[in-house]
């Protein structure tokens, strides 16, 4: 069985974190549920994702990148126009999934990629009976500006037309964005909350003990770091409690200038570095940690019972505030905002929740077993589908061929119950610290 899956890649590592934990969680459990063996493809545009293991039978295709710019997105790197980028692009993605035929085709958050970079593609699997996904964070944009990006793509009712299912990466009783409106009826239809993929998450393959020590630490961590600079320059400033190191992890993508400003303000309890190969495997064994509000820093987190402190960015998107306080309001973190955050902040922070424990246990964080389970169901219904089709006819049968029944779009997910409530908004988050 071959599955693809597909990140654009414009800013920072979630997406293709998001995407390998998938990938692990499909290889790991649809043998056992389908009786046959996995293996994939990882389309994605950043030169980071092949610093990150794959299961065996996997591998990664990496595009020439972009990066946001006024208006929309450039070539990052490539002497090209974006015009020409963008068909650079389209062709290779429907040159790779034509060839490799994949019976799952999982798409992460942009319905198709960078101006619509994968609308041909996903007509040409869906031609060869391959099942297609849209995968969504639980929190996207206010609805006003989400609202405006569906149409930007041709409405809901096309998306919903692309896709045969729509899995949304959170627990509905925490946030739910088919109630806030950011998932509009036509994909609600065909969408279910798979819990947040967050227990049984791949190692990462590393760790870094010489930056850690061998004692006790809190942790500071940025994600991919091109927008971190705000947090770290507090941070880097913050008294960690008597008897602990401070750990602050930048991220790869930092400027370098601005990483070097932070690492020579450093004091002796405080180390800086750039990257860890094992993200996960400090914050499980910090302290505290305080982070930003990414989606998969916090999935990846919530898998622990490390106090945290959400720190969201500002600006840009509306998402990580509407996470982070969220999540505040449902007793899994603490949150604050950066605009009256300070370094004596953080530091009374520290000291009070050092020697503590988070209790997380009431946030559905099951979506990587969910996940495999919900893939199976549609590579199985596909596969009946087939199996139904009318069977050619002998050679001794009439010349006229009668056209065969297309591949039913109608087939969704259950949709999972609505709440009895909506989600906290940001006015009623009194759970701030």
């Amino acid at each position: 069985m071959r599955i693809a899956l597909f990140s654009h890649d414009s800013l920072g590592l979630g997406h293709i974190r998001r995407n390998r934990a998938l990938a692990f969680a499909l290889d790991r459990d649809l043998p056992s549920l389908t009786g046959r063996e996995v293996s994939g493809l990882l389309i994605a545009s950043s030169p980071e994702a092949a610093r990150f293991d794959l299961p065996d039978g996997w591998d990664w295709v990496i595009l020439p990148g972009v990066t946001p710019a006024a208006g929309g997105y450039a070539p990052r790197a490539l002497a090209s126009s974006m015009a020409g980028l963008s068909a650079l692009r389209t062709a290779a993605i429907s040159a790779i999934l034509d060839q490799q035929r994949p019976e799952l085709f999982i798409v992460d958050r942009h319905p198709f990629g960078i101006g619509g970079e994968l609308a041909t593609a996903i007509d040409q699997v869906r031609n060869h009976g391959c099942r297609t996904v849209l995968g969504l964070r639980e929190v996207l944009d206010t609805p006003s500006v989400i609202d405006a990006e569906w149409e930007k793509v041709g409405g809901p009712a096309r998306v919903a037309d692309s896709f045969d299912a729509v899995w949304i990466y959170g627990d509905a009783d925490v946030y739910d964005p088919r109630a806030t409106g950011e998932v509009p009826a036509a994909l609600a239809a065909k969408a279910v909350t798979t819990g947040y993929l967050s227990h049984h998450r791949p190692d990462d393959g590393g760790s870094t003990p010489a930056a850690r020590g061998t004692g006790r630490f809190v942790l500071t961590c940025l994600g991919g770091g091109s927008d971190g600079g705000s947090l770290a320059s507090i941070a880097v400033e913050a008294e960690p409690p008597d008897g602990h190191r401070h750990l602050i992890v930048t991220g790869p993508q930092m400027d370098t200038e601005e990483f070097d400003r932070v690492r020579a303000r450093a004091g002796t309890a405080t180390t800086v570095i750039r990257h860890s190969d094992d993200i996960p495997g400090l914050v499980a064994s910090a302290r505290a940690v305080v982070c930003m509000g990414g989606y998969n820093t916090l999935a990846e987190l919530m898998s622990t019972d490390t106090p945290a402190l959400v720190v969201p960015r500002k600006g840009h998107r509306a998402e990580q505030p509407r996470r982070a306080f969220a999540l505040a309001a449902a007793g899994a973190v603490d949150a604050h905002t950066i605009d009256n955050l300070s370094a004596d902040v953080l530091s009374d922070w520290f000291a009070d929740v050092v020697g503590q424990r988070a209790d997380r246990s009431h946030i559905d964080l099951t979506g990587l077993t969910t996940v495999p389970r919900l893939a199976g169901e549609l590579i199985a219904d596909a596969r009946s589908v087939r199996a139904a089709a009318p069977a050619p006819l002998s050679d001794s049968a009439p010349t006229q061929k009668p056209t065969p029944a297309p591949l039913s779009d109608s087939t969704p997910a259950t949709a999972a119950a609505m709440p009895s409530r909506l989600p906290i908004t940001l006015e009623e988050t009194s759970h701030a610290v």
